[in-house]
């Protein structure tokens, strides 16, 4: 009796070791970091309906993976082989076979830099978005024209102009034009904060008097210093029933006109249209670009100041005057 003990005491300490052994062999099977690409990355499609077993084949021969099966057997085991993602995978670190199969089954896919500048108009985003890879310009000049995106905010919007928020978006290589546009406009929403809204409507403006005012500011002046004056120029003009002159508007209606350039002439100066604010009388009839954060702060918040004008340096920043007098010496100082 005492050696059948023994004999099951012994079998049972030889179980321990083997499965002690076993668990450590598995743990490092599934935790040891492993990469071995050419030049340290490797670039892997896993294409829809694609199998477990296809897609660890796939990161296997692309080195991402010391054995596909590990991968195989460690989805089967936490039950997730039918949740991996589709999408383009990059791998640029020695990576476990549990951190890979979390980048699949969370679909950490590669992602690509979608750049608006400000003050972009909506023609310009959509040359951004085919430049970065994503479809072709007509396609993404549609998606600017889905206005009930904004219909909720902005009723009376013809396109989404001034609703395409400027920043750096990075997106998957499978996005398309519409979903990128649908961002932009996200962004926006998320930019115009209920405190914002509460001061527009102190002011008895809707958003889109705030973000028609903030393109304004935006293609005026690149200078964070000067954004909340040029406000008060516009603030101070509109109130006082004057054209607010400004020249950007004037662009904008030569470009809805078909025309290209920069250069304005007096024909720009005369074309009757609701943007021209050399003609037309309080706001244009909406935005003319994409303006950022801060140039949104400033059309709700303007610097107080009794300016009612301002003309370049032609370095980027503008003197500001009281009276038609001051404005024109200062005219025809800097713009002979």
């Amino acid at each position: 009796m005492r050696k059948l003990a023994i004999a099951i005491g012994a079998l049972a300490v030889a179980a321990g070791v083997l499965v002690w052994t076993l668990s450590g062999w598995i743990d490092r099977r599934l935790n040891e970091p492993y990469l071995e690409a050419p030049g340290g990355v490797a670039d892997v499609e896993v294409e829809p309906g694609m199998a477990a077993r296809e897609v660890a084949r796939r990161l296997a021969d692309a080195g991402v993976l010391a054995e596909a099966r590990d991968l195989v057997w460690w989805l089967w085991w936490t039950e997730r082989a039918g949740d991996l993602q589709a999408g383009e995978y990059r791998f640029t670190a020695p990576s476990s076979v549990r951190e890979v199969a979390d980048d699949l089954t969370q679909g950490r896919v590669r992602l690509y830099p979608v750049t608006l500048p400000e003050g972009s108009t909506r023609w310009q985003a959509a040359v951004a978005i085919a430049a970065a890879g994503f479809g072709e310009e007509d396609e993404a000049l549609v998606a600017t024209e889905r206005v009930e995106l904004i219909a909720d905010l902005d009723p009376d919007a013809d396109t989404l102009e001034g609703y395409l928020f400027p920043e750096t978006y990075m997106v998957p290589a499978a996005t398309s034009p519409a979903e990128i546009v649908e961002l932009m406009v996200r962004a926006f929403r998320a930019a115009w904060t209920p405190e914002r809204a509460a001061r527009a409507e102190a002011l008895g403006w809707g958003p889109r008097d705030v973000v028609t005012l903030a393109s304004l500011i935006e293609a005026e002046t690149p200078s964070p210093d000067e954004r909340g004056l040029v406000s008060a120029v516009f603030h101070n003009r509109l109130d006082r029933g004057m054209l607010l002159q400004t020249d950007p508007t004037v662009l904008y209606a030569r470009w809805l006109a078909g025309k290209d350039g920069r250069t304005i002439y007096m024909s720009d100066l005369q074309r009757d249209s609701p943007y021209n604010t050399y003609l037309h009388a309080g706001l244009p009839a909406g935005p003319i670009g994409s303006p950022r954060d801060a140039s949104i702060q400033a059309a709700l918040y303007p610097a107080e100041s009794g300016y009612l004008y301002f003309v370049s340096r032609n370095d980027g920043t503008h003197v500001f005057s009281v009276t038609l007098r001051e404005h024109n010496q200062a005219v025809n100082e800097y713009q002979r």
